[in-house]
């Protein structure tokens, strides 16, 4: 059964950017209640907890640099659907295939630096959600 929702970081290249207002106009133009917002660097350290997944992976080590290089926006999303219709709105992780409209179309550099991040299935929103915020700051 799907949840209602999801987890997103707006990265260090689309805050560096100066998208972090357009991005949030269109996640709420989508239906998307934001629960939980945070702005946050994360360390190397804290980048390769979030991303542990992909230790084995040869970018590992250049997708934790990129993601503590910078000032992030970390939030959780709340909408019916919210990981499908999330992972929609976002676009293919590679710009250049991604859906004319979406935030990775607009807004991406390239597929290391492609603006936002989104929960790829229900418990992992839970869990990467979890990771940034405590109970207390999700209303």
């Amino acid at each position: 059964m799907a949840t209602n929702r999801t987890f997103t970081m707006i990265k260090p290249d689309a805050v560096k950017g100066g998208h972090i207002g357009a991005i949030l106009e269109q996640i709420n133009g989508a239906g998307f209640r934001i629960v939980a917002m945070k702005y946050t660097k994360l360390s190397a350290e804290k980048a390769g907890e979030f991303y542990a997944v992909h230790a084995e992976r040869p970018f590992y080590g250049e997708l934790v640099e990129f993601m503590s290089s910078g000032p992030i926006v970390a939030a959780i999303l709340e909408k019916d659907n919210a990981v499908v219709d999330f992972r929609t709105l976002i676009g293919a992780t590679n710009p250049s295939e991604a859906a004319k409209g979406t935030i990775r179309a607009r807004f991406a550099k390239s597929i290391g630096e492609n603006a936002v991040h989104g929960s790829d299935s229900d418990d992992n929103a839970v869990i990467e959600g979890s990771f940034h915020f405590a109970g207390t700051e999700m209303f």
